[in-house]
């Protein structure tokens, strides 16, 4: 139970000068999870009913900001790289869920949006199936748990790994891009990822090029899915804000009038990442942990070793 439940203005002050906080150099990405974590397990999230819409909505501002410290050119290349990546490890994965949900018997909807999660961007794919499948509360708060948690792990175990394997920057965003499920926490991992000083953002670029490129398969899944669940009623969510990415790529590359205020802009979408982070970390109760259960959870982790580990396996051959 949280501390002072009942007492709202404490709650409210306490998650304020939390977030402020997180809007400072002094927070991460990494501590601003932890803060929130914290926030979730002791005083709770005061204004809850709003953390998924805001969490959405910054992300994807964040998203489009720090498209204005990218090149299209290098980022092309880098899209292109793990074009054949996405193809495998989407296609593995779902098969792979598909099996382990016979084997752990978990319920078909919920396996079905942990593979969807895993496979492409997380939350936000999960998001868009739901509704085409037809996904109740419990079931989408059981894949939406089961992936925040392991976002929580991968935020700081990734960057470890990486630096005990001796990845370069190019290998790490490849595989944080393919390996880590949601955005947040690919960009999270990525950006503290830096090996040669004079390009501290290119781990960062490499990830959220692949990144957003891979969560453009929601579209042709939503369409595979409404077949399979017989569900023609449902609208697809199309993510339009990787269109505005890409226009801010484009701007930064060929807009070199644009660079000054391009810096203060990434800045801006730094922090507005670190908050979002900080708010999914504050989401993560003790109620939305207890919901997710031992099966599900037991899939989404051998999910999560199985696309981690052939992934890290591939690029380390094939990629420089």
């Amino acid at each position: 139970m949280p501390i002072a439940p009942k007492n709202t203005n404490f709650r409210k002050l306490i998650f304020v000068a939390c977030l402020a906080a997180c809007a400072t150099p002094f927070v991460d990405p990494a501590i601003a999870l932890v803060l929130g974590i914290l926030i979730a397990q002791t005083t709770g999230h005061p204004w809850m009913h709003l953390n998924s819409k805001a969490t959405r909505r910054l992300l994807q501002y964040s998203v489009v900001g720090l498209g204005f410290g990218m090149n299209w050119t290098e980022a092309m290349k880098a899209g292109q790289e793990g074009f054949v990546f996405t193809v495998c490890s989407i296609s593995g994965t779902f098969i792979i869920g598909w099996l382990l949900s016979k084997i752990l018997k978990v319920e078909q909807k919920t396996s079905y949006l942990l593979s969807s999660g895993t496979a492409i961007c997380g939350g936000s794919a999960i998001a868009a199936i739901s509704p085409i499948i037809k996904a109740d509360e419990k079931q989408i708060s059981v894949a939406m748990g089961s992936v925040f948690i392991l976002n929580s792990i991968a935020l700081f175990l990734f960057p470890y790994l990486g630096h005990l394997l001796h990845m370069s920057a190019h290998q790490f965003g490849v595989w944080a891009a393919i390996a880590i499920h949601d955005t947040s926490s690919v960009v999270g991992a990525s950006s503290k990822y830096i090996i040669d000083p004079l390009k501290p953002l290119e781990a960062l670029q490499i990830a959220t090029t692949i990144k957003l490129e891979r969560a453009l398969w929601i579209i042709p899944l939503a369409f595979v899915t409404a077949f399979i669940f017989k569900n023609k009623a449902q609208k697809i969510r199309i993510p339009w804000f990787i269109l505005f990415f890409v226009i801010a790529m484009l701007l930064n590359s060929y807009l070199p009038q644009i660079h000054n205020v391009s810096e203060w802009i990434v800045l801006f979408a730094k922090k507005g990442l670190t908050i979002t982070l900080f708010l999914i970390g504050a989401g993560l109760s003790r109620e939305v942990i207890k919901t997710v259960g031992i099966k599900p959870l037991i899939e989404a982790v051998i999910l999560w070793i199985c696309i981690s580990s052939a992934s890290l396996i591939v690029i380390s051959y094939t990629v420089k």
